[in-house]
């Protein structure tokens, strides 16, 4: 007994030490593959007609206006090739009418130009956006040989947050909770009318509810 205690003292005191170091803990499965998001680019170029958009054309602005509603963020980009000619100062200002209609505010489409060797050259339209960032799990160190600890192995979870990644449908989900829907307060003040008026407050229940089914069994 007398030889235990001051190896425990001298553990403890080497724990201590260890602890003061500053050094971070280990990372957990959880914490070593965590969900990140990266900036992203969604734009289309757009060639110039004489007689206006093509139908394709306004098809492919309604996709984008519909990808901007989902996932965009900031203004959406029209850009326009630097020149004198009218046909794509026209087709510009005829794709900022078509992304308005398609349900884009006005107020979030800018319109600028750009820098083109060609007059001609396409008109740009697009928008920032984030996506997820989906880890290379095969590329990851993995060891299958035996353990002699309870340490996880160096790839475990990379699948599964690979896979989120892959499936998440709004990647801005991954920066934080989107906003909540305000309350149906017109609900809300039918149920406590009926309450005070000695009502029943619920909405009335399908007869599948009533319990028919079970009767229907017996």
């Amino acid at each position: 007994m007398r030889f235990l205690l001051p190896c425990l003292a001298l553990a403890a005191a080497l724990g201590g030490c260890a602890g003061a170091t500053g050094s971070p803990p280990p990372l957990t499965p959880l914490s070593r593959y965590a969900l990140q998001v990266e900036p992203g680019l969604d734009r289309i170029a757009l060639a110039v007609h004489e007689d206006g958009l093509s139908p394709n054309q306004d098809a492919a602005l309604r996709a984008l206006a519909g990808r901007y509603g989902a996932t965009g963020t900031g203004w959406v980009q029209v850009q326009g090739p630097v020149g004198e000619d009218p046909a794509a100062a026209r087709q510009t200002w005829a794709v900022r009418a078509a992304l308005e209609a398609a349900g884009v505010p006005a107020d979030r489409i800018r319109v600028t130009s750009y820098d083109a060797p060609d007059p001609r050259a396409p008109v740009l339209a697009g928008f920032d956006t984030v996506q997820a960032v989906v880890p290379n799990c095969a590329a990851e160190p993995r060891s299958m040989g035996p353990r002699y600890s309870n340490q996880s192995s160096p790839g475990l979870g990379c699948a599964i947050t690979a896979n989120m990644a892959a499936q998440i449908a709004d990647p801005r989900d991954i920066l934080g909770a989107r906003a909540m829907s305000p309350a149906d307060s017109g609900r809300a003040a039918v149920v406590f009318q009926n309450y005070r008026a000695g009502e029943e407050a619920s909405t009335p229940q399908e007869p599948l509810v009533q319990g028919r089914i079970a009767r229907a069994v017996e």
